[in-house]
Protein backbone atom coordinates (compact mmCIF):
# COMPACT_ATOMS: atom_id res chain seq x y z
CA UNK A 1 0.00 0.00 0.00
CA UNK A 2 1.36 3.41 -0.99
CA UNK A 3 0.26 6.87 0.11
CA UNK A 4 0.70 10.31 -1.39
CA UNK A 5 2.41 13.43 -0.15
CA UNK A 6 0.80 16.41 1.55
CA UNK A 7 0.52 18.50 -1.60
CA UNK A 8 -0.39 15.94 -4.22
CA UNK A 9 -2.24 12.77 -5.01
CA UNK A 10 -1.37 9.20 -5.92
CA UNK A 11 -0.54 10.20 -9.49
CA UNK A 12 2.85 11.77 -8.66
CA UNK A 13 5.63 10.53 -10.97
CA UNK A 14 7.57 8.75 -8.20
CA UNK A 15 4.50 6.89 -6.94
CA UNK A 16 3.63 5.93 -10.52
CA UNK A 17 7.19 4.62 -11.02
CA UNK A 18 7.13 2.68 -7.74
CA UNK A 19 3.71 1.23 -8.58
CA UNK A 20 4.92 0.05 -11.99
CA UNK A 21 7.99 -1.52 -10.39
CA UNK A 22 5.89 -3.36 -7.83
CA UNK A 23 3.42 -4.63 -10.41
CA UNK A 24 6.31 -5.76 -12.63
CA UNK A 25 7.60 -7.74 -9.65
CA UNK A 26 4.22 -9.49 -9.46
CA UNK A 27 2.99 -7.55 -6.44
CA UNK A 28 -0.48 -6.11 -5.92
CA UNK A 29 -0.56 -2.39 -5.20
CA UNK A 30 -3.17 -0.39 -3.34
CA UNK A 31 -2.88 3.38 -3.63
CA UNK A 32 -4.41 5.17 -0.67
CA UNK A 33 -5.80 8.68 -1.06
CA UNK A 34 -6.15 10.35 2.34
CA UNK A 35 -9.68 11.53 3.32
CA UNK A 36 -8.73 15.22 3.25
CA UNK A 37 -7.82 14.87 -0.44
CA UNK A 38 -10.97 12.89 -1.21
CA UNK A 39 -12.97 15.73 0.41
CA UNK A 40 -11.23 18.24 -1.86
CA UNK A 41 -9.16 19.92 0.84
CA UNK A 42 -5.56 20.87 0.13
CA UNK A 43 -4.21 21.00 3.68
CA UNK A 44 -3.42 17.67 5.31
CA UNK A 45 -5.09 16.56 8.49
CA UNK A 46 -3.03 16.24 11.70
CA UNK A 47 -0.63 13.27 11.85
CA UNK A 48 -2.82 11.24 14.21
CA UNK A 49 -5.76 11.51 11.77
CA UNK A 50 -3.60 10.57 8.79
CA UNK A 51 -2.25 7.55 10.67
CA UNK A 52 -5.74 6.48 11.81
CA UNK A 53 -7.17 6.71 8.28
CA UNK A 54 -4.20 4.73 6.92
CA UNK A 55 -4.65 2.00 9.53
CA UNK A 56 -8.41 1.74 8.94
CA UNK A 57 -8.01 1.46 5.17
CA UNK A 58 -5.26 -1.11 5.55
CA UNK A 59 -7.34 -3.12 8.01
CA UNK A 60 -10.28 -3.12 5.58
CA UNK A 61 -8.03 -4.19 2.72
CA UNK A 62 -6.62 -7.02 4.81
CA UNK A 63 -10.15 -8.15 5.65
CA UNK A 64 -11.14 -8.04 1.97
CA UNK A 65 -9.07 -7.85 -1.20
CA UNK A 66 -5.72 -8.37 0.57
CA UNK A 67 -6.89 -11.16 2.87
CA UNK A 68 -4.40 -13.98 3.01
CA UNK A 69 -1.48 -11.77 2.02
CA UNK A 70 1.19 -12.28 4.64
CA UNK A 71 3.91 -10.10 3.13
CA UNK A 72 2.74 -6.50 3.23
CA UNK A 73 4.94 -3.61 2.15
CA UNK A 74 3.84 -0.09 2.96
CA UNK A 75 5.17 3.24 1.89
CA UNK A 76 4.59 6.51 0.20
CA UNK A 77 6.04 9.82 -0.82
CA UNK A 78 6.90 12.59 1.63
CA UNK A 79 4.03 12.84 4.16
CA UNK A 80 2.82 9.41 3.00
CA UNK A 81 6.25 7.97 3.80
CA UNK A 82 6.03 9.45 7.29
CA UNK A 83 2.61 7.82 7.79
CA UNK A 84 3.98 4.45 6.62
CA UNK A 85 6.91 4.74 9.04
CA UNK A 86 4.76 5.73 12.01
CA UNK A 87 2.33 2.87 11.41
CA UNK A 88 4.72 0.14 10.21
CA UNK A 89 4.78 -1.83 13.48
CA UNK A 90 1.03 -1.55 14.11
CA UNK A 91 0.15 -2.65 10.58
CA UNK A 92 2.69 -5.51 10.56
CA UNK A 93 4.41 -4.10 7.52
CA UNK A 94 7.27 -6.34 6.38
CA UNK A 95 9.12 -3.54 4.58
CA UNK A 96 8.74 0.21 4.09
CA UNK A 97 9.34 2.32 0.98
CA UNK A 98 9.98 6.03 1.54
CA UNK A 99 10.01 8.31 -1.49
CA UNK A 100 11.32 11.82 -0.70
CA UNK A 101 11.18 11.36 3.07
CA UNK A 102 11.02 14.89 4.55
CA UNK A 103 13.81 14.62 7.11
CA UNK A 104 13.19 18.19 8.28
CA UNK A 105 11.35 21.28 7.06
CA UNK A 106 13.45 23.22 4.51
CA UNK A 107 16.10 25.28 6.29
CA UNK A 108 15.16 23.80 9.70
CA UNK A 109 17.50 20.82 10.30
CA UNK A 110 16.95 21.20 14.07
CA UNK A 111 13.37 19.95 13.51
CA UNK A 112 14.50 16.45 12.51
CA UNK A 113 12.02 13.66 11.85
CA UNK A 114 14.72 11.00 11.88
CA UNK A 115 13.09 9.33 14.88
CA UNK A 116 10.17 8.29 12.64
CA UNK A 117 12.56 6.49 10.29
CA UNK A 118 14.68 5.06 13.10
CA UNK A 119 11.56 3.53 14.69
CA UNK A 120 11.07 1.29 11.63
CA UNK A 121 12.60 -2.13 12.33
CA UNK A 122 11.94 -3.77 8.96
CA UNK A 123 13.89 -3.32 5.71
CA UNK A 124 13.43 0.21 4.45
CA UNK A 125 14.34 1.91 1.19
CA UNK A 126 14.54 5.70 1.06
CA UNK A 127 14.75 7.24 -2.42
CA UNK A 128 15.77 10.87 -2.08
CA UNK A 129 16.48 13.66 -4.55
CA UNK A 130 20.12 14.78 -4.55
CA UNK A 131 19.02 18.39 -4.00
CA UNK A 132 16.10 17.80 -1.64
CA UNK A 133 15.68 20.88 0.60
CA UNK A 134 14.01 18.60 3.17
CA UNK A 135 17.35 16.87 3.79
CA UNK A 136 18.60 13.32 3.33
CA UNK A 137 18.51 10.73 6.10
CA UNK A 138 21.53 8.51 6.76
CA UNK A 139 21.76 4.82 5.99
CA UNK A 140 21.26 2.47 8.93
CA UNK A 141 21.48 -1.29 9.42
CA UNK A 142 17.93 -1.84 8.11
CA UNK A 143 17.70 1.25 5.88
CA UNK A 144 19.12 1.87 2.42
CA UNK A 145 19.18 5.46 1.21
CA UNK A 146 19.54 5.98 -2.53
CA UNK A 147 19.94 9.45 -3.98
CA UNK A 148 18.70 10.19 -7.46
CA UNK A 149 18.95 13.37 -9.55
CA UNK A 150 16.32 15.92 -8.62
CA UNK A 151 14.71 17.64 -5.69
CA UNK A 152 11.88 16.71 -3.34
CA UNK A 153 9.48 16.24 -6.27
CA UNK A 154 11.30 13.18 -7.73
CA UNK A 155 9.85 13.83 -11.17
CA UNK A 156 11.81 11.04 -12.90
CA UNK A 157 9.40 8.21 -12.21
CA UNK A 158 11.34 5.79 -14.41
CA UNK A 159 14.54 6.29 -12.41
CA UNK A 160 12.65 5.93 -9.11
CA UNK A 161 10.96 2.83 -10.48
CA UNK A 162 14.32 1.27 -11.40
CA UNK A 163 15.69 1.81 -7.88
CA UNK A 164 12.50 0.41 -6.34
CA UNK A 165 12.52 -2.59 -8.72
CA UNK A 166 16.05 -3.52 -7.67
CA UNK A 167 15.16 -3.32 -3.96
CA UNK A 168 11.91 -5.25 -4.43
CA UNK A 169 13.77 -8.01 -6.27
CA UNK A 170 15.93 -8.62 -3.18
CA UNK A 171 12.87 -8.63 -0.91
CA UNK A 172 10.89 -10.99 -3.14
CA UNK A 173 13.91 -13.28 -3.47
CA UNK A 174 14.29 -13.43 0.32
CA UNK A 175 10.57 -14.07 0.77
CA UNK A 176 10.56 -16.78 -1.90
CA UNK A 177 13.51 -18.41 -0.12
CA UNK A 178 11.28 -18.84 2.92
CA UNK A 179 12.22 -15.84 4.99
CA UNK A 180 8.94 -14.56 6.40
CA UNK A 181 10.65 -11.39 7.63
CA UNK A 182 13.65 -10.76 5.38
CA UNK A 183 16.26 -8.63 7.08
CA UNK A 184 18.20 -5.93 5.33
CA UNK A 185 21.52 -7.09 3.93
Amino acid sequence: MLGHGAGGGVDSPDLVGATKAARSAGLSVALMEQPYRVAGRRSPAPANQLDAAWSVVLSQLRAGPLSGIDFLLTGGRSAGARVACRTAADTDSRAVLCLAFPLHPPGRPEKSRLDELDAVSVPTLVVQGENDPFGTPPDSPNRIVTRVPGTHSLRDGDRVGAVVAEWLATLVEAYDAGLARPEAQ
